[in-house]
């Protein structure tokens, strides 16, 4: 007798979402692909250097004057224990949380139907900033993370207030507060929302209204997702129980944040200035974010009579959009916090344009433009454009010349472990990501113009290269000379390479002879 099976498989390949997964497949080949191709920027440097604290010291002590929460630290020591120390597994984390971003938007469709949700995961999926920042180090993919599964908890209890929406609402809250302090501005956003909407229901109602739905949950299901995340707090901000003294820092940040927040730190835009507003993250929408500019327009759509679920996302969006244009300190990673909601804003109503106008208008065609735009930006921008200063989104970022001062040490290190213990200066006074870079080297000082080294022996030195002759004046050994430019706003940089340890690597005279 013949087996059945056969047959079946076909029938389940051809029920599975295929376009879903192609989305989710152009998310990783553009946040995986040449994964290192540039080099570490100054604020992943910071972040794979507190990773590596916590390795010396086997818990992280949390710092309320960086205001960031501890997750991301702790996300990275895993990639790094498992994998190594390497720049692909510093920034592993990151690109999987914002793969799981494009995830999320799709989980949307229960509230949006599948069109809308497509579009809006396939924008972000090829946003350049998606992108760009997605394949960076840091917090942000964390917290757009957690947003999305907040409103999708949200409006899950709205439509059907089951237990699976609450615990998902509860606990990606929590995951806001490990990710950022920033997560006090979002999650006002959305309370403010439900009020604003409110009012607003009371002059234009919605149309559906979409009444709250009968909650399902109960009373043990709320202390069990407030205990499960009251523990995941305490459990993170005190280093894994281990420097409980740092859980005042949970109230201390929002000190240190106002006033960077208000002071801008050098991060301000005034050119983009208009009395109190600022305009800045609608011009980098409108130079890469068209999906998402698209979607900011179309959120005029919503005054009117309309979806109060979308109607909602709407509101929030731009209640997060003025915020964040109110705050002085901007750093353009920002921009990927404010924009994932005009993604579903746009799928939505060319999704409505679509079912009202079926014989002229599929959704897929006014959105083909705008996300072609937005794959040539972030292909440009990821592979070829990704140290040009002269790209808004590329910001105190790391040139592709540190290389020239990295690679002869690991180079040498690699043919033989003993090199990871010379002695090496780092006479910069802004010298990130060069303690992660060369995290594996073991005597290694770092001094900025007021504080010199005692000892100038060293067997490699990285300075400004204006403060050449101040650092040649103590030299008593032959070097080689390489110049490099750490990044923009910054001095170019002289290395200095003992002609005793690095003779075979060079090869010829050294560029520099002591006089004495």
């Amino acid at each position: 007798m013949r087996s059945a099976y056969p047959k079946r498989v076909p029938a389940r390949l051809s029920k599975l979402p295929w376009p879903e997964i192609a989305i989710l497949a152009v998310a990783v080949f553009l946040r995986l692909w040449q994964i290192e191709i540039k080099p570490p920027h100054f604020d992943e440097g910071v972040n794979g250097w507190f990773t590596d604290q916590m390795t010396a010291n086997g818990f992280y002590h949390y710092d309320p004057t960086n205001y960031h929460g501890p997750l991301h630290f702790y996300a990275v020591f895993l990639s790094q224990t498992l994998f190594g120390r390497h720049l692909w597994a510093l920034r592993l984390p990151a690109v999987i949380a914002g793969i799981l971003c494009v995830w999320a938007l799709l989980r949307f469709r229960i509230y949006f139907g599948s069109p809308a949700v497509r579009i809006a995961a396939l924008a972000m999926a090829v946003s350049p900033a998606f992108t760009f920042y997605g394949r960076y180090s840091i917090h942000e993919s964390w917290q757009v993370l957690f947003s999305i599964l907040f409103l999708w908890g949200v409006l899950g209890l709205w439509k059907s207030g089951g237990r699976r929406e609450f615990f998902t609402a509860v606990l990606s809250a929590a995951g806001l507060v490990l990710t950022k302090e920033t997560y006090l501005l979002h999650l006002g956003c959305f309370v403010l929302a439900t009020g604003a909407l409110w009012a607003w229901q009371r002059s234009l109602p919605s149309q559906p209204a979409e009444p709250m739905a009968p909650q399902r949950w109960t009373r043990d299901d709320a202390i069990l997702a407030a205990g499960l995340s009251v523990l995941l707090i305490i459990f993170f901000y005190s280093g894994n129980f281990l420097d409980f003294s740092s859980l005042h820092g949970l109230y201390q940040t929002f000190a240190a944040w106002f006033h960077t927040g208000v002071d801008a730190a050098g991060h301000e835009k005034t050119s983009f200035q208009i009395g109190p507003l600022n305009y800045y993250w609608i011009a980098l929408m409108a130079r890469y974010e068209w999906p998402a500019f698209a979607g900011l327009i179309a959120c005029v759509r919503y005054i009117w009579p309309s979806d109060a679920r979308l109607r909602y996302t709407a509101i929030m969006a731009g209640g997060v959009l003025l915020a964040y244009s109110i705050i002085p300190y901007k750093t353009p990673w920002c921009i990927i916090s404010i924009i994932w909601p005009f993604y579903l804003v746009l799928g939505a109503i060319l999704s409505e344009a679509s079912q009202r106008w079926k014989k002229l208008l599929l959704p897929w065609a006014p959105a083909v433009p705008l996300l072609t735009a937005s794959l040539f930006s972030a292909w440009r921008l990821n592979f070829q454009n990704f140290t040009d200063d002269k790209e808004p989104y590329v910001y105190v970022q790391t040139y592709a010349d540190v290389w020239t001062f990295t690679n002869p040490l690991t180079d040498l290190a690699s043919q033989d472990p003993r090199r990871f213990h010379m002695n090496g200066l780092i006479l910069l006074d802004s010298y990130y990501p060069l303690p992660w870079m060369l995290g594996d080297f073991t005597r290694i000082g770092y001094y900025k113009k007021d504080q010199p080294p005692g000892d100038w022996n060293a067997d490699f030195i990285a300075v400004e290269t204006p403060r050449e002759a101040e650092v040649e004046q103590n030299l008593r050994q032959p070097y080689f000379k390489r110049r490099f430019r750490l990044r923009s706003g910054q001095d170019d940089c002289t290395a200095y390479f003992s002609e005793q340890l690095f003779r075979n690597y060079f090869g010829g005279e050294p560029e520099f002879q002591p006089k004495h």
